[in-house]
């Protein structure tokens, strides 16, 4: 290994970390700020509750999120100096902008909803959490932006007295098709992790309350909190498969090794079949890879919405490359995507999904009717489904970062933008030792490593100790003349 592969490590490794907490502070934002507007408008104190337990655990999602984020950027100007050099006219502008803007408004509306409880008005404490809610949402979008640059430049040109990618249509960067397809299925998969997240809790809770014989809380609380879930898991599981379907469809014109890696197909062919299970050698060749389990045309279909379409295939893919950028980085690089990763980490990613339906299915058929229900494993499985979302997300954001290699800026086949594109071996800072690498990738993983567990043990502590009494539930300034204070 050496300092490049150390750099990549080290940055999967904290962007791993880091996008472990990320969909649930996108997705419960606007869900605990549905739950509190449905609080004051129906004046149904169950939500009140609700909004105040799954608000403490957005807390600490977020503090957690904020902490392991601003690790990301600093990577850029250090590790990656030159692609920080190369690309910062264009990558650096959306990034500033989700700083100074949609940070700054997420977090101090989420300050306001913190502390001001029993300070302000209903309809501006309401306000607040609405406020963070779509601060949370324009900072994603943003930071897509800067992503979907690197997996689909636009909007800029190539300066070769300087070697600097400049800005030509910024309008073109903030639209950029790939921003919002990967914006839509950002968004619609947080929420289903954010959905899941309630449900499960909700689940467990019921179970737990029946057994102790408290069925009016299991009831009148907690049901509500399953239903409100699995409702959110069926829209955005809805969500994800369309919006995920975009995507492969941009993927094709895009970044045909990609979509040729994800199925493993070697030779461009019509009517693909969708590989179910692939086994043999997965050397980038994928000449011995046996198709097991396939359906028929599907592959075709997510690609082109045919299922007589063309499929790219990678031998076509790797040849075509060669023959474009042959004269400047000459005839051996592997232009196609480690095999095994981006194979597996789109099944899994697509998978995963099985456990949210599966929680949203048994749970809307035992909860109807208002009942509620004391079986064990409809527990367990509302437990075993919380972490699925959260590893399909974070093995979609593998697929999407491993499956562009071994570019870092992915060629846009549009002439127009001819000459804006770059290798991940020149990204990466020419005066970064694999030792200065190796100390601060240790450092970071141990780091992270500590706030995880800090992260794992505060969820699961309030998850367990559950709501607080009525009584003790913060009111607002018509109700109440305590001053502003840090209400959990």
């Amino acid at each position: 290994m050496d300092a490049l592969d150390l750099a990549r490590w080290q940055f999967g490794i904290t962007t791993v970390y880091h996008f472990i907490l990320v969909p649930l502070t996108i997705g419960l934002t606007p869900l605990v700020a549905l739950m509190q507007t449905l609080w004051v408008t129906r004046k149904q104190e169950h939500w009140l509750r609700l909004t105040k337990f799954f608000g403490k655990l957005l807390i600490i999602n977020f503090a957690l999120g904020v902490a392991t984020g601003i690790v990301q950027e600093f990577q850029f100007g250090m590790n990656w100096s030159e692609y920080a050099r190369a690309t910062g006219d264009i990558f650096g502008a959306p990034l500033a902008i989700e700083a100074l803007a949609a940070f700054f408004l997420e977090s101090t509306f989420l300050g306001l909803w913190i502390f001001g409880w029993n300070r302000l008005k209903k309809g501006v404490h309401l306000a607040a959490i609405w406020c963070a809610a779509i601060g949370v949402n324009l900072s994603a979008y943003w930071i897509l932006v800067a992503n979907s640059f690197m997996q689909h430049p636009v909007g800029a040109v190539f300066n070769d007295k300087t070697g600097r990618f400049e800005l030509d249509n910024f309008l073109e960067v903030i639209t950029n098709p790939t921003a919002v397809a990967a914006f839509s299925h950002t968004v619609t998969a947080s929420f289903l992790t954010a959905g899941t997240f309630i449900a499960g809790i909700a689940a467990w809770w019921i179970v737990r309350a029946v057994r102790r014989g408290n069925e009016v809380e299991a009831r009148e609380v907690w049901r509500p909190a399953a239903i409100f879930g699995m409702i959110v898991i069926v829209i955005s599981g809805i969500g994800v498969s369309l919006s995920g379907h975009w995507q492969g469809q941009l993927m094709a014109v895009q970044q045909p090794g990609k979509m040729a890696a994800a199925e493993a197909i070697c030779e461009t062919e019509t009517g693909a079949p969708l590989s179910i299970l692939t086994v043999g050698d997965w050397s980038n060749n994928c000449e011995n890879s046996t198709h097991l389990l396939k359906v028929p045309g599907l592959a075709s279909f997510m690609a082109t919405n045919d299922f007589n379409g063309e499929f790219p295939g990678i031998k076509d893919v790797q040849a075509d490359m060669e023959a474009k950028y042959a004269d400047e980085f000459g005839d051996d690089v592997n232009y196609i995507p480690n095999l095994m990763i981006t194979y597996w980490t789109f099944r899994l990613m697509i998978g995963l999904g099985i456990f949210s339906a599966a929680l949203a299915l048994a749970g809307l058929l035992l909860l109807r009717k208002n009942q509620v229900t004391d079986k064990a494993w409809f527990a367990k499985l509302g437990i075993l489904a919380i972490p699925m979302p959260f590893l399909a997300s974070n093995l979609g954001w593998i697929f999407t970062e491993m499956g562009r290699q071994p570019w870092v800026v992915h060629p846009n086949p549009n002439s127009s933008v001819d000459g804006v594109y770059l290798l991940t071996e020149f990204g990466v800072s020419p005066n970064v030792t694999f030792s200065h690498v190796l100390l601060t990738m240790v450092l970071f993983t141990l780091l992270y490593a500590a706030l995880g567990v800090v992260w794992y043990k505060l969820m699961v502590r309030y998850t367990k100790e559950g709501l607080e009494p009525l009584e003790a539930a913060p009111k607002h300034a018509e109700d109440a003349e305590t001053p502003m204070t840090f209400v959990y």
